[in-house]
Protein backbone atom coordinates (compact mmCIF):
# COMPACT_ATOMS: atom_id res chain seq x y z
CA UNK A 1 0.00 0.00 0.00
CA UNK A 2 1.41 3.43 -0.98
CA UNK A 3 0.34 5.35 2.88
CA UNK A 4 -0.09 3.81 5.66
CA UNK A 5 -2.70 5.88 7.24
CA UNK A 6 -5.71 7.73 5.87
CA UNK A 7 -4.39 11.26 6.32
CA UNK A 8 -1.46 10.71 4.49
CA UNK A 9 -3.62 9.29 1.55
CA UNK A 10 -5.75 12.29 1.76
CA UNK A 11 -2.58 14.26 2.19
CA UNK A 12 -1.19 12.76 -1.13
CA UNK A 13 -4.89 13.24 -2.94
CA UNK A 14 -4.85 17.12 -2.25
CA UNK A 15 -2.15 17.48 -4.68
CA UNK A 16 -2.49 14.59 -7.08
CA UNK A 17 -3.94 16.65 -10.12
CA UNK A 18 -3.07 20.24 -11.17
CA UNK A 19 -6.21 21.59 -10.14
CA UNK A 20 -8.25 21.17 -7.28
CA UNK A 21 -11.53 20.81 -9.86
CA UNK A 22 -11.46 19.93 -12.92
CA UNK A 23 -15.05 19.40 -14.56
CA UNK A 24 -15.56 16.15 -16.70
CA UNK A 25 -16.06 12.42 -16.97
CA UNK A 26 -13.55 11.31 -19.80
CA UNK A 27 -10.94 10.71 -17.25
CA UNK A 28 -12.98 9.40 -13.97
CA UNK A 29 -14.79 6.75 -16.36
CA UNK A 30 -11.71 5.56 -17.79
CA UNK A 31 -10.05 4.81 -14.58
CA UNK A 32 -13.92 2.89 -13.56
CA UNK A 33 -13.62 0.96 -16.69
CA UNK A 34 -10.21 -0.78 -15.35
CA UNK A 35 -12.34 -1.62 -11.84
CA UNK A 36 -13.63 -4.79 -12.75
CA UNK A 37 -16.04 -4.54 -9.54
CA UNK A 38 -17.65 -1.61 -11.25
CA UNK A 39 -18.61 -2.64 -13.95
CA UNK A 40 -21.87 -3.84 -12.19
CA UNK A 41 -22.85 -0.23 -12.02
CA UNK A 42 -23.46 -0.24 -15.41
CA UNK A 43 -24.65 -4.04 -16.02
CA UNK A 44 -27.74 -6.23 -14.84
CA UNK A 45 -27.24 -4.13 -11.58
CA UNK A 46 -29.69 -4.83 -8.98
CA UNK A 47 -29.43 -1.51 -6.60
CA UNK A 48 -31.24 1.40 -7.00
CA UNK A 49 -29.53 4.99 -7.69
CA UNK A 50 -30.48 7.98 -6.81
CA UNK A 51 -28.57 11.43 -7.72
CA UNK A 52 -29.16 14.44 -5.77
CA UNK A 53 -28.01 18.15 -7.54
CA UNK A 54 -28.81 21.18 -6.13
CA UNK A 55 -27.34 24.63 -5.41
CA UNK A 56 -28.55 23.42 -1.66
CA UNK A 57 -30.15 21.32 0.63
CA UNK A 58 -28.77 18.08 -0.78
CA UNK A 59 -27.69 16.82 2.10
CA UNK A 60 -30.98 17.38 3.88
CA UNK A 61 -32.39 15.25 1.18
CA UNK A 62 -30.24 12.44 1.45
CA UNK A 63 -29.99 12.35 5.34
CA UNK A 64 -34.17 11.69 5.76
CA UNK A 65 -34.06 9.18 2.66
CA UNK A 66 -31.32 7.43 4.16
CA UNK A 67 -33.10 7.00 7.04
CA UNK A 68 -36.48 6.08 5.46
CA UNK A 69 -34.41 3.29 3.34
CA UNK A 70 -33.21 2.08 7.13
CA UNK A 71 -36.48 2.25 8.65
CA UNK A 72 -38.03 0.30 5.43
CA UNK A 73 -35.23 -2.59 6.61
CA UNK A 74 -33.21 -1.95 3.19
CA UNK A 75 -29.45 -1.14 3.31
CA UNK A 76 -28.14 1.99 1.50
CA UNK A 77 -24.44 3.47 0.55
CA UNK A 78 -24.40 7.38 1.32
CA UNK A 79 -22.09 9.75 -0.19
CA UNK A 80 -21.95 12.89 0.33
CA UNK A 81 -19.65 15.80 0.69
CA UNK A 82 -17.80 18.18 2.03
CA UNK A 83 -17.05 16.39 5.68
CA UNK A 84 -16.94 18.69 8.71
CA UNK A 85 -14.11 16.68 10.79
CA UNK A 86 -13.55 13.56 9.32
CA UNK A 87 -13.13 12.36 5.83
CA UNK A 88 -15.30 8.82 6.58
CA UNK A 89 -18.15 10.92 7.11
CA UNK A 90 -18.70 11.02 3.25
CA UNK A 91 -18.78 7.75 2.69
CA UNK A 92 -21.54 5.85 4.67
CA UNK A 93 -23.74 2.59 5.30
CA UNK A 94 -26.61 2.21 6.59
CA UNK A 95 -25.79 5.79 8.15
CA UNK A 96 -22.72 4.33 10.12
CA UNK A 97 -19.38 6.15 8.77
CA UNK A 98 -17.00 3.50 6.56
CA UNK A 99 -13.61 2.66 8.28
CA UNK A 100 -9.83 4.16 7.68
CA UNK A 101 -9.61 0.63 6.42
CA UNK A 102 -12.13 0.22 4.00
CA UNK A 103 -11.19 3.84 2.52
CA UNK A 104 -7.58 3.03 2.46
CA UNK A 105 -7.96 -0.50 0.60
CA UNK A 106 -10.74 1.30 -2.16
CA UNK A 107 -8.37 4.58 -2.56
CA UNK A 108 -5.43 1.22 -3.37
CA UNK A 109 -7.10 -0.38 -5.82
CA UNK A 110 -7.92 2.91 -7.50
CA UNK A 111 -4.06 3.85 -7.92
CA UNK A 112 -3.43 0.45 -9.25
CA UNK A 113 -6.18 1.00 -11.69
CA UNK A 114 -5.27 4.49 -12.82
CA UNK A 115 -2.06 4.12 -14.58
CA UNK A 116 -0.69 7.16 -15.74
CA UNK A 117 -4.76 9.17 -15.61
CA UNK A 118 -4.29 11.90 -12.89
CA UNK A 119 -7.75 12.41 -10.46
CA UNK A 120 -9.07 15.24 -8.42
CA UNK A 121 -9.48 14.58 -4.75
CA UNK A 122 -13.36 14.57 -5.33
CA UNK A 123 -12.97 11.93 -8.39
CA UNK A 124 -10.58 9.77 -6.03
CA UNK A 125 -13.01 10.23 -3.06
CA UNK A 126 -16.22 9.20 -5.75
CA UNK A 127 -14.61 6.05 -7.16
CA UNK A 128 -13.59 4.83 -3.71
CA UNK A 129 -17.24 5.26 -2.17
CA UNK A 130 -18.49 2.86 -5.46
CA UNK A 131 -16.59 0.55 -4.95
CA UNK A 132 -17.24 0.86 -0.91
CA UNK A 133 -20.84 0.28 -1.53
CA UNK A 134 -20.49 -2.58 -4.35
CA UNK A 135 -18.51 -4.86 -1.96
CA UNK A 136 -20.83 -4.08 0.77
CA UNK A 137 -23.95 -5.20 -1.71
CA UNK A 138 -26.33 -2.39 -0.98
CA UNK A 139 -29.86 -1.98 -2.08
CA UNK A 140 -29.82 2.09 -2.74
CA UNK A 141 -27.20 3.93 -3.58
CA UNK A 142 -27.31 7.91 -2.46
CA UNK A 143 -24.77 9.99 -4.53
CA UNK A 144 -25.00 13.78 -3.86
CA UNK A 145 -23.52 16.10 -6.89
CA UNK A 146 -20.37 17.66 -5.46
CA UNK A 147 -20.73 20.46 -8.13
CA UNK A 148 -23.58 21.24 -11.07
CA UNK A 149 -23.89 17.75 -12.30
CA UNK A 150 -23.65 17.22 -16.25
CA UNK A 151 -20.02 16.86 -15.58
CA UNK A 152 -19.28 16.07 -12.22
CA UNK A 153 -17.93 12.56 -10.95
CA UNK A 154 -20.92 11.58 -9.86
CA UNK A 155 -22.49 11.54 -13.07
CA UNK A 156 -20.83 8.97 -14.25
CA UNK A 157 -23.14 6.33 -12.88
CA UNK A 158 -26.97 6.16 -14.40
CA UNK A 159 -29.55 6.92 -11.76
CA UNK A 160 -32.97 5.41 -11.40
CA UNK A 161 -34.19 8.89 -10.02
CA UNK A 162 -32.80 12.12 -9.93
CA UNK A 163 -33.49 15.02 -7.40
CA UNK A 164 -32.72 18.84 -7.86
CA UNK A 165 -33.54 20.18 -4.79
CA UNK A 166 -32.62 23.98 -5.61
CA UNK A 167 -31.39 25.97 -8.15
CA UNK A 168 -29.34 29.11 -7.30
CA UNK A 169 -26.29 30.76 -7.68
CA UNK A 170 -23.04 29.38 -6.11
CA UNK A 171 -19.85 28.32 -8.28
CA UNK A 172 -20.64 30.46 -10.62
CA UNK A 173 -17.02 30.40 -12.40
CA UNK A 174 -17.60 27.01 -12.76
CA UNK A 175 -21.68 26.74 -13.65
CA UNK A 176 -22.51 30.29 -14.93
CA UNK A 177 -24.06 33.60 -13.78
CA UNK A 178 -27.72 32.74 -14.61
CA UNK A 179 -30.35 30.47 -12.81
CA UNK A 180 -31.33 28.93 -16.67
CA UNK A 181 -27.51 27.97 -17.39
CA UNK A 182 -27.03 26.28 -13.58
CA UNK A 183 -30.39 24.95 -14.49
CA UNK A 184 -28.96 23.41 -17.41
CA UNK A 185 -25.66 22.15 -15.74
CA UNK A 186 -27.76 20.30 -12.72
CA UNK A 187 -30.62 18.96 -15.21
CA UNK A 188 -27.55 17.28 -16.59
CA UNK A 189 -27.97 14.40 -14.39
CA UNK A 190 -31.45 13.31 -15.61
CA UNK A 191 -31.44 10.15 -17.41
CA UNK A 192 -34.39 9.16 -20.12
CA UNK A 193 -37.15 7.76 -19.88
CA UNK A 194 -36.27 7.46 -15.77
CA UNK A 195 -38.02 9.37 -12.89
CA UNK A 196 -36.62 13.11 -11.59
CA UNK A 197 -37.42 15.50 -9.16
CA UNK A 198 -37.33 19.20 -8.64
CA UNK A 199 -38.75 20.98 -5.73
CA UNK A 200 -37.50 24.32 -6.64
CA UNK A 201 -40.03 26.67 -6.35
CA UNK A 202 -39.34 28.40 -10.14
CA UNK A 203 -37.29 26.01 -11.94
CA UNK A 204 -35.55 27.21 -14.77
CA UNK A 205 -36.54 26.45 -18.39
CA UNK A 206 -33.74 24.87 -19.49
CA UNK A 207 -34.40 22.16 -16.62
CA UNK A 208 -37.67 21.93 -17.79
CA UNK A 209 -36.60 21.30 -21.71
CA UNK A 210 -33.84 19.35 -21.01
CA UNK A 211 -36.64 16.88 -18.94
CA UNK A 212 -39.14 17.00 -21.88
CA UNK A 213 -36.20 16.17 -24.86
CA UNK A 214 -34.87 13.32 -22.72
CA UNK A 215 -38.66 12.35 -22.19
CA UNK A 216 -37.51 12.33 -18.64
CA UNK A 217 -40.79 11.32 -16.08
CA UNK A 218 -40.18 14.13 -14.28
CA UNK A 219 -42.18 15.54 -10.60
CA UNK A 220 -42.02 18.93 -9.79
CA UNK A 221 -42.64 20.57 -6.44
CA UNK A 222 -45.94 22.78 -6.39
CA UNK A 223 -47.41 20.74 -9.28
CA UNK A 224 -47.33 16.80 -8.32
CA UNK A 225 -45.48 17.12 -4.99
CA UNK A 226 -46.73 19.63 -2.17
CA UNK A 227 -45.59 19.98 1.42
CA UNK A 228 -48.07 22.28 3.65
CA UNK A 229 -47.09 23.22 7.19
CA UNK A 230 -48.56 24.65 9.91
CA UNK A 231 -48.29 25.53 13.64
CA UNK A 232 -46.79 22.04 14.33
CA UNK A 233 -47.17 19.80 11.77
CA UNK A 234 -47.38 19.38 8.08
CA UNK A 235 -48.81 17.43 4.90
CA UNK A 236 -47.37 16.17 1.84
CA UNK A 237 -48.84 14.75 -1.23
CA UNK A 238 -47.23 13.36 -4.15
CA UNK A 239 -47.47 10.21 -5.72
CA UNK A 240 -46.70 6.60 -4.78
CA UNK A 241 -45.11 3.89 -7.05
CA UNK A 242 -47.64 2.64 -7.82
CA UNK A 243 -48.30 6.27 -9.49
CA UNK A 244 -51.58 6.66 -7.37
CA UNK A 245 -51.88 10.10 -5.33
CA UNK A 246 -50.23 9.48 -1.80
CA UNK A 247 -51.23 11.76 1.30
CA UNK A 248 -49.31 11.90 4.61
CA UNK A 249 -51.39 14.18 7.10
CA UNK A 250 -49.99 15.36 10.60
CA UNK A 251 -46.75 14.67 10.02
CA UNK A 252 -43.73 16.28 12.67
CA UNK A 253 -42.28 19.43 11.84
CA UNK A 254 -38.71 18.06 10.66
CA UNK A 255 -35.59 19.79 11.91
CA UNK A 256 -34.41 20.24 8.06
CA UNK A 257 -35.92 22.04 5.11
CA UNK A 258 -38.90 20.61 3.99
CA UNK A 259 -38.85 20.77 0.28
CA UNK A 260 -35.58 18.40 0.97
CA UNK A 261 -37.64 16.50 3.03
CA UNK A 262 -40.53 16.45 0.36
CA UNK A 263 -37.85 15.48 -2.36
CA UNK A 264 -36.82 12.41 -0.37
CA UNK A 265 -40.26 11.03 0.53
CA UNK A 266 -41.21 11.41 -2.95
CA UNK A 267 -37.71 9.58 -4.06
CA UNK A 268 -38.37 6.82 -1.28
CA UNK A 269 -41.46 6.30 -2.67
CA UNK A 270 -40.40 6.11 -6.50
CA UNK A 271 -37.58 3.41 -4.97
CA UNK A 272 -40.94 0.66 -4.37
CA UNK A 273 -40.26 0.90 -0.55
CA UNK A 274 -43.49 1.54 2.08
CA UNK A 275 -42.76 2.52 5.85
CA UNK A 276 -45.27 2.25 8.44
CA UNK A 277 -46.57 5.94 9.58
CA UNK A 278 -44.58 5.25 12.97
CA UNK A 279 -41.42 4.75 11.50
CA UNK A 280 -41.55 7.51 9.27
CA UNK A 281 -42.75 9.58 12.27
CA UNK A 282 -39.75 8.59 14.10
CA UNK A 283 -37.63 9.48 11.42
CA UNK A 284 -38.82 12.74 10.48
CA UNK A 285 -38.63 13.46 14.33
CA UNK A 286 -35.00 12.14 14.76
CA UNK A 287 -33.34 12.79 11.48
CA UNK A 288 -30.67 15.59 11.70
CA UNK A 289 -27.66 16.75 10.34
CA UNK A 290 -24.49 18.52 11.49
CA UNK A 291 -24.05 22.24 10.57
CA UNK A 292 -27.86 22.50 9.43
CA UNK A 293 -29.33 24.97 11.71
CA UNK A 294 -27.58 22.32 14.47
CA UNK A 295 -28.20 23.57 17.94
CA UNK A 296 -26.21 22.74 21.01
CA UNK A 297 -24.88 24.43 24.73
CA UNK A 298 -21.10 25.18 25.17
CA UNK A 299 -19.75 26.78 27.82
CA UNK A 300 -23.18 27.41 29.36
CA UNK A 301 -24.12 29.59 26.32
CA UNK A 302 -26.36 28.52 23.25
CA UNK A 303 -24.89 28.12 19.96
CA UNK A 304 -26.42 27.12 16.35
CA UNK A 305 -23.97 26.17 14.08
CA UNK A 306 -25.11 26.83 10.17
CA UNK A 307 -22.69 25.80 7.16
CA UNK A 308 -24.82 28.58 4.74
CA UNK A 309 -22.11 29.57 2.02
CA UNK A 310 -24.28 31.30 -0.45
CA UNK A 311 -26.79 34.02 -0.94
CA UNK A 312 -29.52 31.74 -1.01
CA UNK A 313 -29.04 29.58 2.33
CA UNK A 314 -28.13 32.59 4.12
CA UNK A 315 -31.79 33.83 3.20
CA UNK A 316 -33.33 30.55 3.95
CA UNK A 317 -31.25 30.22 7.65
CA UNK A 318 -32.40 34.11 8.29
CA UNK A 319 -35.79 32.58 8.10
CA UNK A 320 -35.45 30.33 10.86
CA UNK A 321 -33.80 32.45 12.80
CA UNK A 322 -36.54 34.85 12.60
CA UNK A 323 -39.30 32.42 13.70
CA UNK A 324 -37.47 31.80 17.03
CA UNK A 325 -37.73 33.10 19.80
CA UNK A 326 -34.26 34.37 21.34
CA UNK A 327 -32.59 37.18 22.67
CA UNK A 328 -29.85 39.02 20.76
CA UNK A 329 -28.19 36.98 17.82
CA UNK A 330 -24.27 37.60 18.34
CA UNK A 331 -22.75 36.09 14.49
CA UNK A 332 -19.68 34.52 14.00
CA UNK A 333 -18.86 34.81 10.21
CA UNK A 334 -16.05 33.31 8.19
CA UNK A 335 -16.43 32.61 4.59
CA UNK A 336 -15.02 31.88 1.27
CA UNK A 337 -13.41 35.05 -0.72
CA UNK A 338 -15.28 33.74 -4.05
CA UNK A 339 -18.22 33.82 -2.46
CA UNK A 340 -20.80 36.46 -2.80
CA UNK A 341 -20.26 37.17 0.95
CA UNK A 342 -21.77 41.05 0.79
CA UNK A 343 -24.90 39.26 -0.18
CA UNK A 344 -24.79 36.83 2.61
CA UNK A 345 -24.39 39.83 4.81
CA UNK A 346 -27.31 42.08 3.38
CA UNK A 347 -29.50 38.77 4.22
CA UNK A 348 -28.23 37.79 7.33
CA UNK A 349 -28.01 41.44 8.73
CA UNK A 350 -31.76 41.91 9.78
CA UNK A 351 -31.37 39.40 12.18
CA UNK A 352 -27.51 39.84 13.54
CA UNK A 353 -27.17 42.25 16.64
CA UNK A 354 -23.09 41.92 17.06
CA UNK A 355 -20.86 40.78 14.12
CA UNK A 356 -17.36 39.02 14.82
CA UNK A 357 -15.47 38.57 11.95
CA UNK A 358 -12.94 35.29 11.41
CA UNK A 359 -10.38 34.43 9.70
CA UNK A 360 -9.17 30.76 8.69
CA UNK A 361 -5.53 31.13 8.48
CA UNK A 362 -4.02 28.44 6.12
CA UNK A 363 -7.23 28.22 3.76
CA UNK A 364 -6.16 30.20 0.77
CA UNK A 365 -9.46 30.75 -0.38
CA UNK A 366 -10.74 32.07 2.78
CA UNK A 367 -11.67 36.00 2.81
CA UNK A 368 -10.17 38.43 5.00
CA UNK A 369 -11.96 39.31 7.99
CA UNK A 370 -10.72 43.17 7.15
CA UNK A 371 -12.37 42.98 3.59
CA UNK A 372 -15.59 41.15 4.99
CA UNK A 373 -15.34 44.39 8.29
CA UNK A 374 -15.51 46.58 4.90
CA UNK A 375 -18.37 45.39 3.61
CA UNK A 376 -20.53 45.02 6.47
CA UNK A 377 -19.74 48.58 6.92
CA UNK A 378 -20.86 49.63 3.43
CA UNK A 379 -24.39 47.86 4.85
CA UNK A 380 -24.02 50.55 7.71
CA UNK A 381 -23.87 48.03 10.48
CA UNK A 382 -20.46 47.35 12.05
CA UNK A 383 -18.49 44.46 13.85
CA UNK A 384 -15.41 43.12 15.24
CA UNK A 385 -12.39 41.68 13.08
CA UNK A 386 -10.65 38.75 14.37
CA UNK A 387 -7.85 36.90 12.70
CA UNK A 388 -9.14 33.70 13.51
CA UNK A 389 -12.37 31.52 13.72
CA UNK A 390 -10.99 30.68 17.08
CA UNK A 391 -11.34 34.40 18.40
CA UNK A 392 -14.15 35.58 17.09
CA UNK A 393 -16.04 32.52 18.55
CA UNK A 394 -14.37 32.78 21.87
CA UNK A 395 -15.17 37.16 21.98
CA UNK A 396 -18.97 36.45 21.14
CA UNK A 397 -19.01 33.73 23.53
CA UNK A 398 -18.28 35.96 26.18
CA UNK A 399 -20.42 38.90 24.70
CA UNK A 400 -23.24 36.73 24.95
CA UNK A 401 -25.97 37.02 28.02
CA UNK A 402 -28.15 34.84 29.47
CA UNK A 403 -31.68 34.25 26.59
CA UNK A 404 -28.95 35.58 23.62
CA UNK A 405 -27.52 33.03 20.59
CA UNK A 406 -24.27 32.47 19.27
CA UNK A 407 -24.52 31.82 15.58
CA UNK A 408 -21.77 30.51 13.35
CA UNK A 409 -22.01 30.44 10.02
CA UNK A 410 -20.54 30.97 6.98
CA UNK A 411 -18.92 28.20 5.08
CA UNK A 412 -18.00 24.44 6.34
CA UNK A 413 -14.54 25.86 7.64
CA UNK A 414 -16.05 27.81 9.60
CA UNK A 415 -18.05 25.36 11.20
CA UNK A 416 -15.70 23.06 11.34
CA UNK A 417 -13.54 25.42 13.24
CA UNK A 418 -16.29 25.49 16.44
CA UNK A 419 -16.78 22.23 16.12
CA UNK A 420 -13.24 20.96 16.69
CA UNK A 421 -13.09 23.47 19.82
CA UNK A 422 -16.30 21.90 20.55
CA UNK A 423 -15.17 17.88 20.30
CA UNK A 424 -11.45 18.61 22.07
CA UNK A 425 -13.69 19.34 25.36
CA UNK A 426 -16.00 16.81 25.30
Amino acid sequence: MRFKTLDDWLGWLESLHPTAIELGLDRVRQVAGNLPELSSLQTDRKAKVVAIAGTNGKGSCIAILENLCIAAGQSVGAYTSPHLLHYSERIRINGQSASDAQIMSAFEHIDAARGETSLTYFEFGTLAALLIFVRAGVDNLLLEVGLGGRLDAVNMVDSDIAVVTSVDLDHQDWLGNDRETIGREKAGIFRNHKHAICVDPDPPASLLTIAGDSRVDLLLGGRDISWVAEDNSWTWCGLGHDAQLLEWQDLPLPRLPLPSVAAALQAFELLGNSVSAESLTEVLKSTTLPGRCQQLQYRGKDVTLDVAHNPAAAAYLAERLRASSQGKTLAVFAVMADKDYESMLRALAPVVDRWFLGGLPGNPRAANPTELLHSLQALGDQGRSCDTVATAFAEALEAAREGDRVLVVGSFYTVAAVLAMVDSEK
